[in-house]
Formats: C-alpha cells, structure tokens, sequence
C-alpha cells in the first residue's frame, strides 16, 4: 500500500509559479513511476506530467512543456512539479499518481494504469 500525500498548491497570479509536492509512504518509492494529472472545474481529469522510477523517463502534456518540469528524489519518496509561468487555465486540482513499475510513452497518460492516489492540491491562477 502507497499513500500519496501533495502539498504545494495555491492562489497565483498568472505569471507566476509553484512547487507542487508529493510525499510517499513505503520502501520501495523508486519501483513506481509517478504521474500528476488535474481536474479543472466543470472537466474531465487529464495528464499532466509523467516520471519513470529512476527518473530517467519523463513525459508531459503538451499544454504545459516548455512551463512544468516534473522530478523525484528517490532518497526523500517524494516527487515534484514545478510549475512556472502559470495562466488562468491551468487552475485545477492536481493529483499525484503512482504506478508500479514504468510506462511507455502513451501509457503513461492512462488514469486506470494507476495504482495509487493523492487526495490533490489546489491551484488557482487569477489572470
């Protein structure tokens, strides 16, 4: 059993930029790949960011590349998004996801591969 903990969210203006965090119970962190998806009000939860369990993989939606950068720290069971340069879109909960061993590019944007959960983090972004 994983729990899956996020911290981090909050009410930015657009420009700005968070740290979201996803804290890890358990000893075997780096055998799952982690993945963060949002829910904006009113829509359907989509993929934000994937990252394999070495770290060596990582993928993103193509609404946030070049802005987020997804990473891990296999010693702390903790993943991190950072998110930069935020618009009013990308207002949402975001949710950190694991996944027992990795996925391949667009298997990693499927919700159902998932294993674990996060209870998510706000994040409102005022234009």
């Amino acid at each position: 059993q994983v729990q899956l903990v996020e911290s981090g969210g909050g009410l930015v203006q657009a420009g700005g930029s968070l740290r979201l965090s996803c804290a890890a119970s358990g000893r075997t962190f780096s055998s799952y790949a982690m993945g963060w998806f949002r829910q904006a009000p009113g829509k359907e939860r989509e993929f934000v960011s994937y990252i394999s369990g070495s770290g060596g993989n990582t993928y993103y939606a193509d609404s946030v590349k070049g802005r987020f950068t997804i990473s891990r720290d296999n010693a702390k069971n903790t993943v991190f998004l950072q998110v930069n340069s935020l618009k009013p879109e990308d207002t949402a909960v975001y949710y950190c996801a694991a996944k027992r061993g990795d996925a391949f590019y667009f298997s990693s944007r499927t919700e159902r591969l998932y294993d674990y959960w996060g209870q998510g983090t706000q994040v409102t972004v005022s234009s």
